[in-house]
């Protein structure tokens, strides 16, 4: 064979084995972004040399771990008491407005404290696919409780349930005291039956609008008469408040109760496909979801018995979900933004509190959904303040600085005296366990090396005229921090 063809052949091959191999690291941040938080700056070696096939089962494999209840209440009676509403029902004569304000205070700590502590967890944890689940599921059953313990409960049952089946999860969110509450269903009784716990179980949790009519919604109130629970958060079937007359929901007649009336809505396949068709979004697209594959996917799940783990084996097994039309085609929620940068650059906040406000400035913060319907997603995280928020976080991180306050939310924020320290956002990154991840890089390819790290956009085109005037050059280490910096402060790095 004469030289030049050799030669020829050696620069092909090479360019072959490179395509290749950047390539498959895309794959692979894209399974971890979509079904986990983003790849871990510190673990990136226990990824790098597998297929996306091998990464899928490494990751079912780091879930399938025993879930540990988050805990930051451990006695029901302190639970009880952060319950503003409930405590007063308890006690009502006997509290003044100082003790009210007490209680909606601690109520509001405890609760901070609890979105704090998962937070970490969604950082730390192997279980990437386990909290990415459990973060849906807590958008899809979205409550709002002051009662720490009661939201405690409720996390609880979407931890244990997020890779299980559907319709046991549906069943204890749906008895969960967190729910009940929210949907005000402990004051749906024979006598007066109360439709909105019905209603929201039909349209947001099952089938969607559009499936049901009005009469199915008051023949279910009329089923889920007498749930209710008692002060610590036990599910209790109140008989003497319950209809235990003929009912008819969704063509089904009988003496239905509560339970029936969940097996006649998982029993509909328009449940499958709507539980499909969220999941999808939230997965894989946020605007397009084919109906021919909803369809394909949603015929898998339903004649699974609602197997949540054979729907995710489904997408993450085919095809289409590591094609190019997918790669970096969502959004970051506020949530999945901020938890992939604690994950890819490490760092010490110097005021852990203020995440609230991050989350709040973002619009998004865990166990305050803005209504029962959750958090739309999609283009709705982004508009001209907010993408703002976002583009200055690196710097803020690690520069220093305050975050504008948006709109007041004494649910969050607890009052005016601590606002101030909540908007500080400042960071010691621990640059050492970053450093390591870019080793390999020549200074040539050092640039685009860490930027197919950070994007997950094929296609986009480097600015390196921009970057490389704003690189730090006194050492590797500091060119390392400074393109970091940038490279997460850019339109492409809101995407994954």
């Amino acid at each position: 064979m004469r030289p030049c063809v050799k030669e020829a052949l050696f620069f092909l091959t090479a360019f072959a084995l490179k395509f290749f191999k950047t390539m498959s690291q895309i794959q692979i941040q894209h399974l971890l972004w979509r079904m986990g938080f983003g790849p871990s700056v510190q673990d990136w070696n226990s990824w790098a040399h597998l297929n996306p096939k091998s990464a899928w089962a490494q990751l079912k494999t780091e879930a399938a771990n025993p879930t540990q209840a988050i805990a930051v209440v451990d006695d029901m009676l302190d639970g009880l008491k952060t319950g503003l509403r409930d405590r007063i029902a308890l006690d009502r004569e006997n509290l003044d407005e100082d003790q009210k304000k007490m209680i909606r205070q601690r109520s509001r700590e405890d609760l901070k404290q609890l979105n704090l502590v998962w937070l970490d967890e969604m950082v730390q944890t192997k279980a990437q696919l386990r909290e990415k689940m459990a973060f849906f599921w807590h958008g899809h059953f979205a409550s709002r409780n002051l009662n720490i313990y009661y939201q405690q409960q409720l996390l609880d049952v979407i931890r244990q349930n997020a890779l299980g089946n559907f319709g046991d999860l549906l069943r204890a969110v749906s008895k969960s005291a967190a729910m009940l509450a929210f949907l005000n269903n402990q004051q749906n009784k024979k006598q007066h039956p109360n439709e909105n716990f019905a209603r929201e179980v039909m349209e947001l949790f099952t089938l969607g609008r559009g499936h049901y009519t009005e009469k199915d919604v008051q023949e279910a109130a009329r089923a889920f008469t007498g749930w209710g629970f008692r002060p610590n958060g036990e599910f209790v079937l109140r008989k003497f408040q319950h209809d235990a007359d003929e009912k008819t929901v969704l063509g089904k007649t009988g003496n239905l109760d509560g339970d029936a009336v969940l097996d006649v809505l998982l029993e509909q396949k328009q449940t499958a496909r709507f539980i499909t068709r969220k999941l999808y979004r939230f997965l894989v697209h946020d605007e397009q979801a084919p109906e021919d594959r909803i369809e394909a996917l949603a015929t898998k799940f339903y004649n699974s018995q609602y197997d949540i783990m054979a729907l995710l084996d489904a997408i993450a097994n085919s095809d289409w979900f590591y094609a190019a039309d997918c790669i970096g085609a969502k959004i970051k929620s506020p949530i999945e933004l901020w938890v992939g940068m604690r994950r890819m650059m490490p760092f010490t906040l110097d005021n852990p509190a203020a995440q609230l406000m991050v989350q709040k400035v973002l619009g998004q913060i865990l166990f305050l959904p803005p209504n029962v319907a959750g958090w739309p997603g999609g283009k709705n995280w982004i508009d001209s303040s907010s993408l703002m928020i976002r583009l200055r976080l690196p710097q803020l991180l690690t520069l220093g600085g305050q975050l504008a306050q948006g709109k007041t939310d004494d649910d969050v924020q607890g009052g005016k005296a601590d606002a101030g320290a909540a908007r500080k956002l400042s960071a010691q990154v621990h640059w050492d366990a970053v450093y390591p991840r870019f080793q390999t890089f020549s200074d040539a390819d050092l640039m685009q090396g860490i930027c197919k790290c950070l994007w997950q956009c094929p296609n986009a085109t480097t600015p390196e005229a921009v970057l490389q005037r704003h690189t730090r050059r006194e050492s590797r280490n500091a060119q390392i921090e400074s393109l970091m910096v940038q490279l997460m402060a850019t339109p492409e790095y809101q995407l994954c």
